[in-house]
């Protein structure tokens, strides 16, 4: 091994770094530290391997997804024999790029299920690249039902991979994949996904990096695992070549560098629309939905604290990198862009550092979803060059420089500290806000005490019938001071619904103010119905949102996996005789008993007082009252048998994904 031309950073004489690491990369490829210099050091690094290296390294890639990795390790001197990929989307991709003088040539695609995959006899390989789907260990997985790694099916895919090391025994292997993964199950999952490696001989090396310290301009934190057969060699991680943790700091590449003159973008209107398009412009880049709430001083707040997801209406910051890139996301899902618009497919290219010559098949979303999911390929080259000098013994016409084990990289510490900054922008553009605007009230028309709505199927509440079924009854609405009062009956006539037949008491949290300016709320139904029931709901969040600009009684009360800002007690007129089963159940709910967590069928059944055997009837009851019930069939992170139902409330709408899936 040549190791005077590969020094970990303490064995090397400072000064011999002063003109700057990269940019001796850089020179020594001749690349220009332009836009989309990244996608010059990929040809050119490929260009000088391909003449001075003697032979390429044979690898397997399994989870291919849209071919970030294979992209960043074909340009690293390495010759990507198979790709392995269950998604026909994405081998759609894969098949157009693996054509003749493409980005990933002569490779062969399997468009098949890893579990079903066995390597040809004669495939012979030297390592392996790529890493399972995240979604079970990820921060989008714990937000829909919790982190639950390997009892997700998805989260046993690791095994998989474990029997193609045994079976091929390269000589190494990259794994990649969410941070998440390390405190999946309270960290047993981990120990198991290490065991396993092990036992199937490999020694392993980890660690979690951001892909902004290596020339993506994106902050993107990942677990990357080495493995080495038979410690046969040892390995470090690269240096940082980026952000205050460089050898001699080297600026990050910014997001405004990096779209600068990208190809022309494709016929997609990138405009915002929708409910909340119009809030975009208001935002200072590098914030996002939190700027519209109470707590960050909003004049007018629209939203609730921690009620979104950080990239919900996430602005890019033009002198920064961007958030991560999610692989999958809502009408409102960021990053988008200073300028008050979507960014083109050929941006979000560049914002992961894809070529702009590699053809990403599928319509806007199926291309956003490959991109989000890939590994963007320059932290790639630099972890496979890494790969290449320490288990190859290859020589590159640059130095490289290693992180010793302990060595403790600060992107977290910078990551708290930009929260702070972008708080103290918002405060600055609010106070702006509030000296040029009248912030007394917020009303968007004039609010009727009396009104007929009509109740959709899929729980709209319209002020005029539609062509689809609608459940039509009438609303009154009395407001004095701080208490504000809401009735809702059936508008075609039914015997014996003149008395009120229930109540929901509603106030905030002693500790946990609510957003708008009431403190008692009764909402009142005559007759037991599911649609009044619903549409008495539905009613109290319009009012609100009209008058106080909140959203939806999700912004009220807050994320489910907080505390709920608002307490709620719903009774029943004892009057009543022979209730039906949910109605006697109902009252639980509303009062957040066996909500806001995943409950075992068992256990929930208990909770509520019935048999088990009845609860999957009632869960279909609560759906169609409105109620959002998860379990995993519609939710795999929720393993089989727990439910969960996140609020005491009704909160299906038209636009709801789990209208389209089934308990």
């Amino acid at each position: 091994m040549q190791t005077s031309l590969f020094p970990q950073l303490d064995d090397a004489p400072l000064a011999s770094c002063q003109s700057g690491w990269f940019k001796q990369i850089l020179r020594s490829l001749d690349v220009n530290n332009q836009h989309a210099w990244p996608d010059q050091f990929g040809q050119k690094l490929r260009h000088h391997l391909t003449q001075h290296q003697q032979r390429k390294i044979p690898t397997l890639s399994l989870f291919s997804g849209g071919g970030g990795l294979d992209i960043a390790f074909r340009d690293a001197g390495f010759d990507i024999i198979e790709m392995v990929e269950i998604d026909q989307r994405f081998t759609a991709t894969l098949a157009e790029n693996t054509q003749a003088e493409r980005k990933l040539g002569g490779a062969t695609v399997r468009c098949i299920d890893i579990c079903h995959y066995t390597p040809p006899p004669n495939l012979k390989v030297e390592f392996i690249i790529g890493g399972p789907p995240c979604q079970t260990f990820s921060a989008a997985g714990r937000r829909a039902a919790g982190v639950s790694g390997t009892t997700d099916p998805r989260g046993t895919l690791f095994a998989e991979y474990v029997r193609l090391l045994e079976t091929l025994q390269p000589r190494g292997f990259l794994f990649e994949n969410v941070y998440g993964i390390t405190g999946a199950q309270d960290g047993t999952a981990w120990q198991a996904i290490q065991q396993a490696f092990r036992q199937a001989g490999y020694t392993i090396h980890w660690r979690v990096l951001d892909a902004a310290d290596y020339g993506v301009p994106q902050h993107r934190e990942r677990l990357f695992i080495v493995g080495v057969k038979d410690n046969t060699h040892p390995y470090q991680f690269p240096y940082p070549t980026h952000g205050p943790d460089s050898i001699t700091p080297f600026p990050y590449y910014t997001a405004a560098q990096a779209v600068q003159n990208a190809p022309s973008a494709s016929n997609d209107n990138l405009n915002i629309n929708g409910r909340w398009g119009h809030l975009i412009e208001g935002i200072p880049p590098g914030l996002n939905y939190s700027f519209y709430t109470k707590e960050m001083g909003h004049p007018n707040p629209v939203f609730a604290w921690r009620s979104k997801f950080s990239d919900f209406m996430y602005k890019a910051d033009p002198d920064s990198p961007v958030r991560t890139i999610k692989a999958q996301g809502g009408l409102y899902t960021g990053p988008f862009s200073w300028e008050n618009r979507h960014f083109s497919v050929e941006e979000i290219k560049r914002l992961q550092t894809f070529p702009d010559d590699y053809d990403i098949v599928g319509k806007r979303q199926i291309q956003l979803h490959q991109i989000g999911n890939s590994v963007p390929p320059q932290i790639g080259r630099m972890l496979a060059l890494s790969i290449l000098h320490q288990l190859f013994d290859a020589e590159l016409p640059f130095p490289m420089y290693y992180l010793k084990k302990d060595h403790a990289l600060g992107f977290r510490t910078r990551k708290r500290e930009l929260t702070k900054a972008y708080a103290n922008k918002a405060q600055q553009a609010i106070k702006k806000l509030t000296d040029n605007t009248n912030t007394n009230t917020f009303l968007k028309e004039a609010l009727p005490l009396h009104e007929t709505a009509y109740l959709t199927e899929k729980f709209a509440l319209l002020k005029q019938p539609s062509k689809a079924i609608t459940f039509a009854v009438n609303l009154s609405y009395e407001q004095h001071g701080d208490t504000l009062v809401v009735q809702c009956e059936p508008a075609h006539h039914q015997k014996n619904v003149t008395d009120t037949c229930y109540e929901i008491q509603m106030q905030p949290r002693n500790t946990q103010p609510w957003a708008i300016a009431l403190t008692n709320v009764t909402l009142k139904g005559k007759g037991l119905s599911r649609q009044t029931f619903t549409a008495l709901w539905k009613a109290f969040e319009g009012r609100i949102a009209n008058q106080f600009g909140i959203d939806d009684l999700v912004q009220l009360s807050g994320y489910y996996q907080y505390s709920p800002k608002m307490i709620a007690t719903l009774h029943i007129d004892a009057k009543l005789a022979s209730l039906p089963t949910e109605w006697q159940i109902l009252p639980k709910i509303v009062a957040g008993l066996g909500v806001a967590a995943q409950i075992r069928a068992t256990t929930l059944a208990e909770l509520w007082g019935i048999k088990v055997e009845k609860l999957l009837l009632i869960l279909h009851h609560l759906r169609s009252m409105g109620y959002e019930v998860r379990n995993h069939n519609t939710n795999p992170q929720i393993p089989p048998g727990e439910y969960l139902i996140p609020y005491a409330f009704p909160t299906l709408t038209p636009r709801s994904v789990q209208l389209n899936k089934s308990l």
